[in-house]
């Protein structure tokens, strides 16, 4: 359920069609305002409101919907075609990022909400000879909409062009992944556990896909309840095949195939990534942003570097902070242990790819050096240490050596 209801939300439609459904209402409110005795009375004693004529009303509002249509139709061929230029330049997963705007799904629901007003509109306008029929106030109000549309459309190129910009891209995957760090690495000088191997009862994988997390609140529930200690193996965002090992549960008596049915829906496993739940895919993304730049088709160091950039500022805050291993119950018995990538883990998964194809670069050479050696300053892990020998080893480095002893 929480799984369809984060999907539901996060679709680029429902924005759209909340927007739409009420400009809906608004369009049935208004139209009834127009024909209530309230709304004769206004159109009777206001001279402003000059429109009598039911054709009249209906050129203008044919005319209006076409336009939106038109407007509507290239905003978004225009956001397409930048989104494909930004996915083959960088890399396919930012997609999501990019489509899932609010803004962009915001100004997508007032134009469709306008044209759904200027429909139901349009079907109401009736030929009588008094014009206190023709509903004026509703036309006169879809005329303010379309000039507030026009407004949007301008303002939605400006915010468009600048947000398919490569630096925003990297700033906004920088700011989601540190938020995510934030919320869940929340422990300072702890020592990462070593890793334990399965024991207990072990469960499996009913599906295949991406482990996504456990539903945290009523497994801890069910653990309390019949007084289980689960052991979950793989960290968030691990491809997981069916009838693989998942956890491991312990208990005295073992646990019935009910309980296991039970358990084993409580593990989100599905396709796709979040950041909010798993950082570990906001360093992932940046690399491959990194590596994409650095392919021989797009031969882009800059980008790579801003990349390696934000990566930097990430593994300062991961080097000094860890997340927590185990999940406490009221009564702060630890009933869910998680699996967790050591920093080492992550370092070598999201570093290293990046150093294999930009080590004939001198740019990304002298920038890596220079990130890593401030790392090392700050916190002397060992992994430090290999990278920059790694670096000083390197036939890059050593021409870049040489060039500075020359001058």
């Amino acid at each position: 359920m929480d799984i369809v209801y984060s999907k539901t939300i996060s679709s680029i439609a429902f924005i759209p069609a909340v927007v739409a459904l009420l400009f809906l209402f608004l369009s049935v409110f208004m139209v009834e305002f127009d024909y209530s005795e309230s709304g004769k009375a206004i159109k009777s004693n206001s001279h402003w409101l000059t429109l009598k004529d039911a054709s009249t009303a209906r050129s203008i509002i044919s005319t209006i919907t076409g336009g939106i249509i038109s407007l509507t139709v290239f905003s978004f061929s225009m956001v397409m075609i930048l989104l494909n230029q930004a996915a083959s330049q960088m890399s396919n997963r930012i997609l999501e990022k990019l489509i899932g705007n609010r803004f962009q799904q915001i100004v997508l629901g007032f134009y469709i909400g306008t044209i759904v007003y200027a429909l139901f509109l349009l079907s109401t306008i009736r030929d009588v000879d008094s014009g206190v029929y023709v509903p004026a106030i509703s036309t006169y109000l879809l005329i303010s909409f379309t000039v507030i549309d026009i407004f949007l459309f301008i303002y939605f190129l400006h915010y468009v062009t600048q947000s398919v910009k490569y630096e925003t891209i990297i700033h906004k995957i920088f700011n989601d992944t540190q938020k995510s760090l934030e919320k869940k690495c929340v422990i300072s000088d702890v020592r990462e556990p070593p890793s334990h191997q399965l024991s207990g009862t072990v469960v499996h994988a009913s599906n295949s896909g991406i482990y996504q997390g456990c539903m945290e609140k009523p497994l801890l529930a069910l653990c309390s309840r019949e007084n289980l200690v689960v052991h979950i193996e793989w960290p968030i965002g691990t491809m997981i095949i069916k009838n693989t090992p998942i956890l491991s549960v312990w208990n005295k008596d073992g646990i019935s195939e009910e309980l296991r049915k039970e358990i084993t829906g409580m593990i989100n496993i599905h396709g796709g990534q979040n950041i909010d739940t798993n950082y570990y895919y906001g360093f992932r993304q940046l690399m491959e942003v990194a590596v994409k730049a650095l392919s021989p088709g797009i031969n882009d160091p800059g980008t790579a570097i801003l990349s390696l950039q934000a990566l930097g500022h990430l593994l300062k805050f991961r080097s000094e902070y860890y997340p927590k291993h185990a999940i406490v119950d009221r009564d702060n018995v630890s009933r869910i242990f998680v699996k967790e990538r050591t920093f080492e883990e992550i370092f070598a998964e999201c570093i290293y790819p990046i150093w294999d194809y930009g080590k004939h670069d001198r740019l990304l050479t002298m920038e890596l050096h220079h990130i890593l050696l401030l790392l090392w300053t700050q916190t002397a892990r060992p992994v430090f240490d290999k990278m920059l020998d790694e670096i000083r080893r390197s036939k890059m480095y050593q021409d870049i050596e040489l060039g500075f002893k020359g001058t």
